[in-house]
């Protein structure tokens, strides 16, 4: 599921980039967020919040959070353009129930498991679901 997940990325990432279609619907007049501060704040709270001091578990830590905020920008730019087109759509629709199903994927864990303790990345996933609510609000009723 990672290599799908992973090549579907990539293949969304040149559709953005090169396909001419997709590629005229960017506008960087609306796209004023500005990412590294999130990515500051996430590296931040990875040397305070982590499981382990070492640099692994600092830099998996600092991966969960900013993966848990990289839609920020997507959303931002969604709300201030109020036009949310069928390939964007679609994609965060389904980044959203890939977390989801992640929630889904812990509580099983929790319960079977004798001593599932990855609480960053649940409290993380939980953020990232929350973030994609008002999203899945209007994708639905449209």
């Amino acid at each position: 599921m990672k290599l799908v997940f992973i090549a579907s990325s990539l293949a969304i990432v040149w559709c953005m980039r090169m396909h001419r279609a997709v590629r005229r619907t960017y506008d960087k007049e609306l796209d004023t967020f500005r990412h590294y501060f999130l990515i500051a704040a996430c590296f931040v709270l990875s040397l305070i919040l982590n499981e382990k001091f070492t640099f692994q578990e600092i830099f998996w830590a600092f991966s969960i959070y900013l993966e848990a905020v990289a839609i920020l920008p997507q959303l931002v730019l969604l709300q201030r353009s109020g036009n949310v087109d069928n390939l964007t759509g679609q994609y965060v629709f389904f980044l959203g129930a890939y977390r989801a199903f992640y929630i889904l994927n812990w509580i099983y864990r929790y319960i079977t498991e004798p001593h599932f303790s990855r609480w960053i990345a649940c409290v993380s996933g939980i953020v990232q679901t929350a973030l994609y609510a008002d999203f899945f609000y209007y994708y639905f009723i449209r």
